[in-house]
This record gives C-alpha cells, sequence and structure tokens, in this order.
C-alpha cells in the first residue's frame, strides 16, 4: 500500500464506513463571535459525572469489575471491593462536598447522568431539582455504546430517558455517553427529544451539523481540564496541577487573540474532585475565575441555548 499523502484521494476517506463523516475543517479562521451570560466572552461549564453505583461490577451481574481505580490494580474473576468502595465514597460523601463547593461559590452546575446512579441514590436527585442544575443523558448506565448494537443502543437510550425523567422531573435534552458508538448521534436525532449532544471533543465552541437531513447541535466536551487525570496516566499529580491547567486554559480563552467568545469544559467524578484536596483545587480555581466581568458560569443547556439564539442552524 502506498502510503505517500499525494496518492491519498479525499473522496475516498469515508467510503462504506459508518458514522459520521469527518469534518477537519470547522470554523477556520473565522468563527462566529458569541456572547454568553452578561456579556460575557469564555463560558465556564463544570460537569458533574454521576456514575456511582452505575459502573459495571459483579453485584450487578457483569461478571466484571471497572477500572477506573486510584491504583493500577485491578481483581480479576471475582468481586473487587475496593474499587466499589471508591465509587461509593463519591455518592456518599464526594458529591455532598462538590455541592458545597458550588452553593458556596453561587455557581451552577451540569450533571451528566448516569439513569441508574440518580435511581439509586434519590437524595443526590433531589438536591439537583432544588439547585436547578441540568442533568445530560449520560446513558442507563455507565457502560460503552460502542460495545452495543443499534438496537441495543436505542434501548438503552430510551430506558435513559424515561429514568432520568422519574427521577428528576424533567427529561434530558442533552446527551453524552460512555465512549460513543458509530450509531449513537443517528439514534438521538432519530428519537427527536435531544436538544443537543456532547459526545465530541474537537472544538471550543458549539456547531451545527447534519444528521439523516436535519440540523443537530454539537456542544462538545473536553477531557484536558478533567479530573479523571489525577487517576490516569500522563495526568495531574496535585490538585495545583489541576489548578494551574484550569488557570492557565482560562487565561488563554480570555486572550484568544480574535475576540470570537468561547466555552471552558471542566469534567468532574465525586469520586475523584469529591476528595478534599482535589475539591480544594476546584474551589480554588472557581474563586480565581469569578474575579473577572468577562466570564461567566453557565450550564451546559443554557450555553447550548444562548449559542442556538446567536447563531441559528440556518
Amino acid at each position: 500500500m502506498d502510503r505517500n499523502p499525494q496518492f491519498f484521494r479525499v473522496d475516498d476517506d469515508m467510503t462504506g464506513i459508518p458514522g459520521p463523516a469527518r469534518n477537519l475543517i470547522g470554523y477556520g479562521e473565522h468563527p462566529p463571535v458569541v456572547r454568553w451570560a452578561d456579556g460575557a466572552t469564555v463560558a465556564i461549564n463544570i460537569v458533574v459525572n454521576e456514575e456511582e453505583g452505575s459502573e459495571k461490577t459483579y453485584p450487578m451481574g457483569d461478571g466484571m469489575n471497572d477500572e477506573m481505580y486510584e491504583m493500577p490494580w485491578h481483581v480479576d474473576g471475582q468481586r473487587d471491593l475496593a474499587v466499589e468502595s471508591m465509587y461509593e465514597y463519591g455518592a456518599r460523601a464526594g458529591i455532598w462536598r462538590l455541592f458545597r463547593v458550588f452553593d458556596t461559590a453561587g455557581v451552577p452546575a451540569t450533571i451528566f447522568g448516569a439513569a441508574v446512579a440518580l435511581q439509586r441514590n434519590p437524595a443526590v436527585a433531589r438536591k439537583i431539582v432544588e439547585r436547578g442544575d441540568d442533568v445530560v443523558g449520560h446513558g442507563f448506565r455507565w457502560s460503552n455504546h460502542y460495545e452495543m448494537n443499534r438496537d441495543e443502543e436505542r434501548e438503552a437510550i430510551n430506558k435513559a430517558i424515561a429514568s432520568i425523567t422519574a427521577s428528576v422531573g424533567r427529561r434530558p435534552v442533552g446527551w453524552y455517553c460512555r465512549e460513543m458508538s458509530v450509531n449513537t448521534r443517528e439514534l438521538l436525532v432519530e428519537e427527536g427529544g435531544f436538544l443537543y449532544d456532547s459526545d465530541y471533543y474537537g472544538d471550543d465552541l458549539p456547531f451545527w451539523t447534519t444528521i439523516e437531513g436535519k440540523k443537530h447541535l454539537v456542544v462538545p466536551y473536553s477531557l484536558v481540564v478533567n479530573d479523571a487525570r489525577y487517576i490516569m496516566g500522563m495526568g495531574y499529580g496535585s490538585p495545583q496541577h489541576f489548578f494551574e491547567t484550569a488557570k492557565a486554559t482560562l487565561d488563554r480563552l480570555r486572550h484568544d487573540g480574535d475576540n470570537a467568545g468561547r466555552m471552558m469544559s471542566i469534567g468532574l467524578h465525586p469520586r475523584i474532585t469529591g476528595n478534599p484536596a482535589r475539591s480544594d483545587g476546584l474551589a480554588r480555581f472557581i474563586d480565581y475565575a469569578q474575579q473577572f466581568d468577562d466570564v461567566a458560569f453557565m450550564r451546559r443547556e443554557d450555553i447550548a441555548r444562548t449559542f442556538i439564539e446567536q447563531v441559528p442552524a440556518e
């Protein structure tokens, strides 16, 4: 096979391959000029991934343990009580510490809610409703959608919608699953009730795409200012590293050179940033960001609706 780029035919890039076409162009040099709440140029969206109790475990019949754990060890062939208890920390203590940080600072959050996690912890669901945070569908359980066939994934999406609606009294209008499949976005558009999805990491602004002839909004997410990097390779060694990365991200977005405006995603997990030291790093960053008049903390749904108002699909 000749790998010389001059012999690569661009029109062959997606031939016969399922899923959305790739878009390497985006907004290019001239993104739309967007202003957020109170005229801000940067919208910060704090995301709490509420997954605890929905992850893969032996007690839930999965025949395996989830491996997103503080230590690089895992147990095969039987329950891993250490991993289970780490997730339980997030549900029992960590989520409440995060709520206290948000309440003290007076900032909203977006909950990427796995339906079963909310179902198993109704006190958390009630607190979300009390605070007015928006809930994004994060799957029926915290499981990879690429492992499902199309019919299985459709069923999982529908079950998630029904369960989340029962837990918080309102259906999710946004979606972000654990590792999307090539069918995910088509199934969301087919279902018809979603304003946007966030299964994308390729931009700092929302954008429109066309799925099955229908306009569909994508509100990107990010894995850079994301606390999973505390427990994964090439990540944060301390809360100071998290703070420095978040601060540098915000500083650059505020002075990005083109006045277009951007959004900034912060990804959190109750079992990770819910720990005291890490939540302190988060609180220090919120305090830093709140000193600027051109920065607004916003829910993801509000970011989507604000963008639609200023950059309609047509």
